[in-house]
């Protein structure tokens, strides 16, 4: 009977100790299981980073390589427009020794002809003289009109680095200078001049529209032509519709 007593208190201690171990091991289960779905939410937020971060350098390296483009292209066009401007100007230096020389040779043909006549020449040595007097002057003239040709398109060439390097100085226009607008484009804000190259017109020049004077609008020569050219109407100072008839003066002009 004691003996079964014993039986029973021991396998109610195992019972009772099992139970304890039981609740103990489940305690930790449910901690492990805790720390993995917080190290499973840890990793899904470092892999979400690492997804960002990838995207972020992927859209960083497009942007560093279209800046490196857009540089090796300012650099090609201001090269080009450098090696351009240099050539005008060695080629407008040659015109004004060829100036020179026509304009020494035109007095010193104007001095042997009236050394010649005081001397009794024939009429043929006059008039040899004659027509190499007038040939000298028409050479000077063709030179001052290419000259002043080479002049603009040295000034076009050099806005054009200037707007290259980004300086942008201001262009100064002839002060004599005086135009009016012949075609309108509202849609796309530009307008077309009749004045141009003949009239010493710059790129880049800005002109002043009025209409019975009063100011309508400022403007900006883009192209030019002969005796046309084409302008823009600057943002911010279309102060009124301008219609064919404007009249357009320099907004700079020249001393």
């Amino acid at each position: 009977m004691l003996t079964r007593i014993f039986l029973i208190v021991g396998i109610v201690a195992a019972l009772a100790a099992g139970a304890l171990s039981f609740t103990q091991v489940r305690s930790k289960i449910t901690t492990l299981m805790q720390q993995r779905d917080g190290y499973h939410t840890e990793r899904d937020q470092v892999q979400g980073q690492l997804d960002s971060t990838k995207r972020t350098l992927a859209t960083t390296q497009d942007t560093l390589k279209q800046t490196k483009q857009d540089l090796t292209d300012a650099q090609a066009a201001k090269k080009k427009a450098e090696d351009t401007a240099a050539v005008q100007q060695k080629r407008a230096d040659d015109l004004s020794g060829q100036l020179t020389k026509a304009a020494a040779d035109r007095d010193k043909a104007q001095a042997e002809l009236a050394a010649y006549t005081d001397s009794g020449l024939t009429a043929k040595e006059v008039a040899d003289l004659s027509r190499t007097l007038k040939n000298a002057q028409n050479t000077i003239e063709a030179i001052n009109q290419e000259k002043l040709v080479m002049s603009r398109t040295i000034a076009r060439l050099q806005g054009e680095l200037a707007e290259i390097m980004g300086t942008n100085p201001i262009v100064t226009e002839p002060a004599r200078l005086r135009g009016r607008i012949l075609v309108v484009d509202p849609k796309w804000d530009f307008v077309v001049l009749n004045v141009g190259d003949d009239q010493g017109l710059k790129d880049n020049g800005e002109l002043l529209v009025s209409r019975d004077g009063k100011l309508v609008a400022k403007i900006i020569v883009r192209s030019i032509q002969k005796d046309r050219s084409i302008a823009n109407i600057m943002p911010g100072w279309k102060l009124g519709e301008v219609i064919e008839g404007d009249e357009v003066t320099p907004a700079h002009p020249d001393s």
